[in-house]
């Protein structure tokens, strides 16, 4: 619906028994993550940085709550309070929009501002002119590990395209459950059946 690759989803993918916050927090890319804890943590999970960067093309659809990224337009440091690898109309046209972010936590803002509900390759374009909106997008254009990909998805949406599917296809498969390890299940909020 949102014009973005087709690729295969796995059927029976077993889910845990056990769900807690912790678990995941170890797992999950923070915006403010730097670019090579965000590789080393890819790398430990078998994926490549080139898989990473395409991955990271999720962003093309979504949004962020301000408060992920509010830092880098009201407090950034000392002598400079807005992050100046943000374009200057975008970061200004962020600060209109996040203003009472302090006040009402539902303020959020497009990953991709150009064409939010759009599966493209905009998002890597946007990185390019300074409309990366987490300090993890921004960071994808500037670390020498990732800056290559990121130029090859902003020219090539067919390579983004391709690429992407490939990855999303391999993580589906990234520490599945076998055996009792876990259930396929019926209702994916809630176990199967009672567990002690």
């Amino acid at each position: 619906m949102a014009g973005g690759p087709v690729y295969t989803v796995m059927l029976g993918r077993k889910d845990s028994f056990e769900s807690n916050i912790s678990s995941v927090e170890a797992n999950i890319p923070r915006a403010n993550t730097t670019m090579d804890e965000i590789i080393r943590m890819f790398e430990s999970k078998n994926f490549t940085v080139g898989e990473m960067v395409a991955l990271s093309g999720a962003h093309t659809i979504g949004f962020s709550h301000c408060k992920e990224f509010a830092y880098r337009l009201f407090g950034y440091s000392r002598n400079t309070p807005t992050d100046p690898s943000y374009h200057p109309k975008f970061s200004a046209a962020l600060k209109t929009l996040c203003a009472n972010y302090k006040n009402d936590s539902d303020m959020a803002a497009f990953n991709d501002p150009m064409t939010p509900s759009k599966f493209d390759n905009i998002y890597y374009q946007n990185l390019k002119r300074g409309m990366g909106l987490l300090e993890s997008d921004n960071g994808l254009l500037r670390h020498p590990r990732t800056s290559r990909f990121v130029d090859l998805y902003a020219f090539n949406q067919t390579a983004f395209s391709n690429d992407f599917a490939r990855a999303i296809e391999k993580l589906s498969l990234s520490g599945i459950k076998t055996g009792n390890q876990g259930e396929v299940r019926r209702k994916c909020d809630a176990f199967n059946t009672f567990r002690t």
